[in-house]
């Protein structure tokens, strides 16, 4: 039941995260270039839950976890 819970905060936490990351691509229309875009980014804590949220989803998915007992699928 972890797993599953931990997999979906995982989920919501990437789909937040590169919403506002493909949302601040029109930066490139105010004249930022990419280097001033991946830094603005990376200065956002609302950009960095993306990358958090697919760690946090990796972590529930490789793990192993249960009864020794379990089917593992």
């Amino acid at each position: 039941m972890v797993r599953i819970f931990s997999f979906l905060v995982g989920f919501g936490f990437s789909v937040i995260g590169f919403v506002y990351i493909i949302s601040y691509l029109n930066l490139f229309s105010l004249g930022y270039n990419l280097g001033e875009y991946v830094h603005f980014i990376f200065s956002k804590a609302e950009c960095l839950i993306g990358p958090l949220g697919l760690f946090i989803i990796s972590l529930a998915i490789f793990i192993p976890g249960g009864k020794k007992d379990e089917l593992h699928i």
